[in-house]
């Protein structure tokens, strides 16, 4: 099947070309920081994990989200999003592959990825999400790509694949649980040492995962002949309302333990993250604008007749997505490591060529979900001509619209 996405238009190889562009570019700034090394970034002593972190633990929930629509598929025979299975799966394999490359960039040697394999500890959480990433990232292969080659040949799924599908959506839920204990393992870090954080980290996942899917859907409606199924999207749009309403909903939660209790490590990080704190206030607009893109994304889905509007529904998911990376994507990290354990502020913000490297994986992303989506599409263009015959009729029932025409024809 590869070699459907060999085939396009003059705009499908300009955008590949523009990919490949910004990926050299990022290139460049990425043998820059091999060469010299980690000080080519904003991170130092006090603040060890960065805005690369930052962008792992928000496309790890992009990863798992596909869980969203293949678990109603599978566990409750919701057969009306069955088209858009496919595409949560290859959204899934892109994000997976941009979550190892961010590791591979954050750990300054690409070799080093190697110890986790070679001096393997299971001991550590570490350990474990290299497994659960890596696993995930083969299940969707696996299922993606078998099932849609059984579509293309016009055959039903295996049944031995049956096992595999029901193992990644179980597999979904761990890849961010595990993220999750990767921080709540840290004491000294207050901001991340909350028994919800593993619950938050999916509620946000399955809010802006599916946004993120849908949004990119609605650019492959534009460009090729797919159509999302109308009922299919509605029922994925609710799921991200009440997803998205539990996500604000556990975040006021740590908001009120850490102010009613009064307990000072808890309430510093949101305090600099919100207000700022020792002159330092860098983070202040990007978190209210959290909240006030979190809180008006809510209001445009929980409200019927601005969700059910198709023009407005876009808007809405981009807000939501904006909302949810400034909280996941920016805030999480930065605001984890500020204050310091010795109540001590530690400027950090990324630099230019962590900027340029960072939109090199996310190209890398972006091309592999070009390719991917290519293909399905390809795939399912192909069926639609097949199963319809000239005159409208289905290859699968018998047509003799040529013997009435040509009965008419002699009467």
């Amino acid at each position: 099947m590869l070699e459907i996405a060999l085939k396009g238009s003059k705009r499908y190889y300009g955008w590949i070309a523009f990919l490949l562009v910004l990926i050299g570019i990022g290139s460049m700034a990425y043998l820059n920081q091999i060469m010299v090394g980690l000080k080519t970034t904003g991170m130092n002593r006090d603040v060890s994990w960065g805005f690369y972190i930052a962008q792992f633990t928000y496309l790890v929930g992009l990863a798992a989200s596909g869980v969203m629509i293949v678990l109603p598929r599978y566990f409750h025979n919701y057969k009306k999003n069955t088209h858009l299975v496919i595409f949560g799966e290859f959204m899934a394999i892109a994000a997976c592959i941009m979550c190892v490359l961010f590791i591979a960039v954050d750990v300054g040697q690409p070799t080093r990825m190697m110890n986790v394999i070679l001096h393997a500890t299971p001991n550590s959480i570490l350990f474990w999400d290299m497994i659960v990433l890596c696993g995930y990232l083969g299940l969707n292969l696996l299922v993606g790509w078998t099932c849609l080659e059984a579509d293309r040949q016009r055959l039903p799924h295996p049944k031995w694949l049956k096992p595999f599908i029901y193992t990644s959506i179980i597999w979904a839920f761990s890849i961010h649980t595990v993220t999750a204990f990767l921080y709540q393992g840290l004491p000294g870090r207050h901001y991340w040492l909350t028994a919800i954080l593993a619950a938050r980290f999916l509620a946000s996942a399955f809010c802006a995962g599916p946004a993120i899917l849908l949004l990119v859907l609605k650019i492959t409606e534009k460009v090729t002949t797919f159509q999302m199924p109308r009922d299919a999207v509605r029922t994925l749009v609710k799921i991200i309302m009440y997803a998205m309403c539990i996500n604000m909903f556990f975040f006021m939660l740590e908001v009120f333990t850490s102010f009613y209790s009064n307990l000072p490590g808890h309430m510093h990080p949101i305090v600099f993250l919100f207000a700022g704190a020792h002159g330092h206030s860098e983070l202040v607009p990007y978190m209210w604008t959290f909240i006030g893109f979190a809180f008006l994304s809510i209001t445009l889905l929980v409200t019927p007749k601005l969700r059910e509007n198709q023009k407005l529904l876009p808007w809405t998911l981009a807000i939501l997505v904006i909302a949810t990376w400034l909280d996941k994507g920016l805030g999480l990290v930065i605001g984890g490591f500020t204050p310091t354990p010795f109540n001590t502020i530690t400027p950090y913000w990324p630099t230019g060529k962590e900027l340029l490297v960072s939109m090199m994986v996310y190209a890398i992303g972006a091309l592999v979900v070009t390719v991917l989506f290519k293909i399905a599409t390809g795939v399912k263009e192909e069926m639609e001509q097949s199963q319809s015959l000239p005159c409208g009729c289905s290859t699968e029932d018998f047509c003799d619209c040529a013997a009435k025409a040509e009965a008419e024809a002699e009467a």
